[in-house]
């Protein structure tokens, strides 16, 4: 245990020295959760956006206002046609609507081509309704909405960030074996510690014992920073939570593992991992649903890990539905991966003999 001790505090000095791996494990996630959330988080989703109205003077408006008080919509009055341009272009109102009686009109800043997708969609319904209140009809179905497959209030956002976290897990564990016990490999570290009587595995059991625990601190900072930076509020199931953050620590860590044997050369082999790492964090919808992508990436995605964790890591914080079979065999195959390859390959990259 002593040993064990001693093994801890030099993996843990490792660690801080290591620029690269504190980046990826620390940084990263939270650069791109700021990133991210600052420029795709206010999408806006129709209710609450801020339409300016202006409505030509003599006009009958009944109609229309009480459609609008339906909607959800911030309404404000403007003066004049003119007044409403100018408060779209300085981003005062989200869009606007011009009424004169006869005629509705609508305002978008062209520039903001990605909200106005759905300012677009509230302007065709608003259209639709006054033109069958002009008809003096109604509308003849009842449209009721139900989300199946995650949380009805889980936006992009609260989807992207157990992502990042599954990305930051994955990173982790790779850059622990393929970068970190190449590298002792190469300044002959291992040759010295080879000769004591230390166990391989306790040196093992150090790595995994403080990427774990890294791994721990930066996952919570990273929630703890959605939900104070975002207002983002998880129902984290905390026993899948720890079975997710484990099995996925030692299962990214088998798969480094694999990347050391092959590459011997800690440079080399830190490249490789950020190579694949990247690849998969485009690939396993991370950033955007695997379902719009072309069929055969749909397809590949599935021999990615980093979809498998993304999923797992979704569901143990509670904004996507999962079968808790389908959540145990991610995380009982992550975890089989690990307990597996990780010692296996990893005796190997220890021997002495091996250079």
């Amino acid at each position: 245990m002593k040993a064990l001790g001693s093994l801890l505090r030099t993996e843990a000095t490792a660690f801080r020295r290591d620029a690269l791996s504190i980046t990826f494990t620390f940084l990263f996630p939270i650069l791109f959760i700021l990133a991210f959330g600052a420029i795709m988080g206010s999408t806006p989703s129709g209710e609450g956006s801020r339409l300016g109205l202006a409505v030509a003077p003599g006009a009958e408006r009944t109609a229309l206002d009480a459609i609008l008080a339906e909607t959800g919509l911030l309404v404000h009055a403007m003066e004049d046609p003119g007044e409403l341009e100018a408060a779209v272009v300085a981003n005062d109102i989200d869009f606007g609507a011009i009424w004169d009686g006869t005629t509705l009109v609508f305002v978008y800043d062209v520039r903001r081509t990605q909200d106005n997708f759905t300012f677009e969609e509230l302007a065709h319904g608003l259209a639709a309704r006054l033109d069958l209140a002009a008809q003096g009809k109604t509308s003849l179905l009842k449209v009721e909405v139900e989300t199946d497959g995650g949380e009805p209030e889980a936006d992009w956002l609260a989807l992207v960030i157990p992502g990042i976290l599954a990305f930051s897990v994955l990173s982790a564990g790779l850059f622990a074996v393929a970068g970190h016990l190449t590298s002792m490999k190469q300044r002959r570290l291992l040759d010295r510690l080879i000769v004591t009587p230390m166990h391989p595995n306790a040196l093992l059991g150090a790595i995994v014992g403080v990427r774990l625990g890294v791994v721990v601190i930066s996952t919570f900072l990273t929630l703890g920073i959605a939900a104070a930076v975002f207002g983002i509020a998880y129902d984290v199931r905390w026993a899948h939570y720890g079975a997710f953050v484990l099995s996925a620590t030692l299962g990214s860590m088998g798969l480094g593992a694999i990347i050391a044997l092959v590459v011997r050369q800690p440079a080399s082999a830190s490249s490789l991992a950020n190579i694949l790492s990247m690849l998969m964090m485009f690939g396993s919808g991370i950033y955007f649903p695997v379902e719009v992508m072309p069929r055969f990436l749909q397809v590949a995605s599935y021999a990615m890990p980093l979809r498998h964790m993304a999923d797992a890591a979704r569901y143990a914080v509670g904004v996507m539905d999962m079968s808790e079979a389908q959540f145990w065999a991610v995380c009982g195959s992550l975890l089989a991966v690990g307990l597996v390859l990780l010692p296996l390959l990893a005796r190997s990259i220890v021997r002495s003999d091996r250079r």
